[in-house]
């Protein structure tokens, strides 16, 4: 299993007493990625939001990610997602961002794409939809076409419902001929397995408890065998998501979690993703969470909803991922923590947790890419 961290330019409550919070973020959220290069994580995932107070100020992640393909040697960046649908981003342009960042990058880039968060956002660009699923439709109308505008040396052209393009040559092409991994970010089981079918990698972005991701793992992994890739290649590989303190000792990270706000971030996710399934009791924005306590930390700890703890009690936390079938366990990095706090976690874990696990000094998506 392979270690990643996903930022997203998440501001929280800190813009209420400074005004530079927003910059700090973006610019912390820098320092985190350098510092995973430097420790072993092999992706650094960047979101793309829009309209998103507070939850995520990262909307521009081609500029982000271009700055870190300078900044890093390594590891490898990935759009978590770029939105290739019409109304948002024309597919050309999204294209041409991918090529451009995988010349930039070294052939270190990672092409996921999504259908945006919630109507809040979704609206902001389609005014007047009264259907979310209507963005499956102009995904699905688009995503099989992205290999085509790389790989074919004038684009045969489109003529869909939702755009279209005459025949024309789309540049710069990819670094080295065949194209970046493609990856898909799926919210529920059937998105997985949808995924699946098309050759792509999952981004699994919701937070769940390793026991109920296992069974969804394993249906992505049925289906990925009669795969019919839309692009060159076949990304069997599937990311998982969770929040990770590590700290000396295990008193100190549940310290940290249960002082850094980290009750803040779902209230906004379900403030803002309403596409979600609610848990039941879960309070209505702008209710929030209550603030964590210690015993609630150890709580989420025991449930496997959090990665906390000193570096072997980290170790096991993520031998358990790797045995449910994750192929990537990448960090949202824990919000409102201080900065050095959130170093350190990368740092231990770069020391003691990743060379007990990924023992492989290439990346998954490389292989991929380079049996084309």
């Amino acid at each position: 299993m392979e270690f990643g961290i996903f930022v997203q330019g998440y501001v929280g409550k800190r813009a209420e007493t400074d005004p530079l919070a927003e910059h700090k973020a973006l610019m912390e959220e820098t320092e985190y990625v350098i510092q995973a290069d430097k420790s072993g994580f092999k992706y650094a995932w960047a979101s793309e939001h829009h309209f998103l107070d507070e939850y995520s100020h990262l909307s521009a992640n081609d500029v982000f990610l271009g700055y870190l393909a300078h900044a890093t040697d390594r590891i490898h960046l990935g759009s978590g997602i770029f939105n290739p649908l019409a109304p948002v981003n024309h597919p050309v342009k999204v294209a041409e961002k991918v090529a451009m960042l995988d010349h930039l990058s070294g052939n270190r880039f990672e092409f996921g794409s999504g259908r945006g968060a919630g109507s809040h956002e979704i609206l902001g660009f389609m005014p007047g939809v009264t259907d979310m699923n209507h963005t499956k439709e102009l995904w699905e109308e688009t995503i099989a076409e992205f290999p085509k505008m790389w790989l074919q040396d004038e684009y045969q052209g489109f003529q869909g419902k939702h755009w279209s393009l005459p025949p024309r040559k789309v540049l710069p092409k990819p670094y080295g001929g065949a194209h970046p991994a493609m990856w898909y970010a799926a919210g529920s089981p059937p998105s997985y397995a949808m995924a699946a079918k098309k050759g792509l990698g999952v981004l699994g972005f919701s937070v769940q408890k390793v026991s109920d991701m296992e069974w969804v793992l394993e249906q992505y992994k049925t289906a990925i065998v009669d795969a019919e890739p839309v692009g060159a290649f076949v990304n069997d590989n599937v990311m998982v998501t969770t929040t990770a303190i590590c700290a000396p000792t295990h008193a100190e990270a549940v310290r940290i979690a249960a002082s850094g706000g980290l009750h803040y971030l779902p209230s906004l996710v379900f403030r803002y993703h309403d596409t979600f399934p609610r848990p039941e009791g879960f309070p209505v924005w702008p209710e929030t969470l209550p603030e964590y306590t210690e015993e609630f930390v150890e709580v989420l700890i025991e449930e496997e909803l959090l990665v906390c703890g000193d570096p072997d009690e980290v170790l096991r936390q993520c031998e358990r991922w790797e045995r449910a079938g994750a192929d990537q366990l990448s960090f949202g990095l824990p919000v409102g923590v201080p900065k050095e706090e959130t170093l350190q976690t990368i740092r231990l874990v770069g020391e003691h947790v990743i060379p007990k696990i990924d023992t492989d000094p290439v990346h998954r998506t490389s292989r991929f890419r380079q049996g084309v």
